[in-house]
């Protein structure tokens, strides 16, 4: 198998496990309806580390864009392979994504909220504001690239790293997502929502191309930060890339945060006019 076919498969894999506890927990009539958010977070730290395994030893098991930037800009990873690994990795997320789809086709039906169904693919804000779903997705993804660098600088008992970086997913889960359903990988929220957007669901709504660019810009541009962080705080690597990076993070949160107090105010002048 080859590194692009890995993560192909790896991603997948991803999806399957993850999207499909969402669906368990979330759509009418399955036996596992209203599990709650600790099986969500189990759910999907056992979907990475099965993925890990599947695929480790073929591709790394990036299964995650912003991972595959991330170890780039820290030179750990081919600048060349960049390209060839995201497009993997979308594919894989897109397919994962169908075959959910697949998997709880009977439940679409009975399944009226239109945001349930979408939440199965893709996440969204448990209160929308642009400024703070973006610091939410940007952190996240940071905390999940210094772990996974702080993972790999430890010895573990052979076979057991992506267990450990699946229970880095639970963490990051359990304490940090509630904000936003944690994305944290432009893939699995991307290529799951256009998942949403090509099948022929029944009743679904839009697929909220308004939020889509949150999950795909905080994850990249906080997973480059936190290898680049993990770089200046462990090794003492403090680059002219950092200060880079970090000015470039702050210039498009700041004008995120404009934007969006702009939107904000136009919609709030609309609802006046409206009523």
């Amino acid at each position: 198998m080859s590194p692009i076919l890995g993560e192909v498969v790896g991603t997948m894999i991803l999806i399957i496990f993850g999207g499909g506890v969402v669906a368990n927990v979330s759509l009418k009539k399955s036996k596992a309806e209203g599990g709650g958010w600790i099986v969500v977070a189990l759910g999907w730290g056992l979907a990475v580390a099965m993925g890990v395994y599947a695929v480790g030893n073929v591709s790394g098991a990036h299964l995650n864009p912003a991972v595959t930037l991330a170890l780039a800009a820290v030179g750990e990873f081919s600048w060349s392979q960049v390209p060839g690994y995201i497009l993997a990795q979308m594919l894989g997320a897109f397919l994962g994504g169908v075959i959910v789809y697949f998997q709880f086709l009977p439940h679409w039906e009975k399944t009226e909220d239109k945001a349930v169904k979408l939440g199965v693919f893709s996440t969204d804000p448990a209160i929308p504001h642009t400024l703070s779903n973006l610091l939410s997705e940007f952190i996240g993804t940071a905390v999940l690239l210094v772990g996974l660098l702080a993972i790999g600088a430890n010895k573990f008992t052979e076979g057991l790293n992506p267990l450990i970086v699946g229970f880095l997913i639970v963490a990051i889960g359990l304490s940090l997502g509630g904000t936003t359903g944690y994305a944290i990988n432009p893939a699995r929220d991307l290529g799951p929502r256009l998942a949403h957007f090509f099948l022929p669901i029944s009743g679904k709504g839009g697929s909220n191309w308004k939020y889509a660019w949150i999950p795909v810009v905080g994850p990249i541009l906080g997973g480059v930060f936190g290898a680049l962080l993990y770089e200046v705080l462990f090794k003492g690597k403090v680059t002219a890339f950092f200060w880079s990076w970090t000015v470039l993070s702050a210039v498009v949160i700041a004008a995120a945060h404009f934007a969006g107090k702009r939107g904000t105010h136009s919609f709030t002048h609309g609802e006046r006019i409206k009523n």
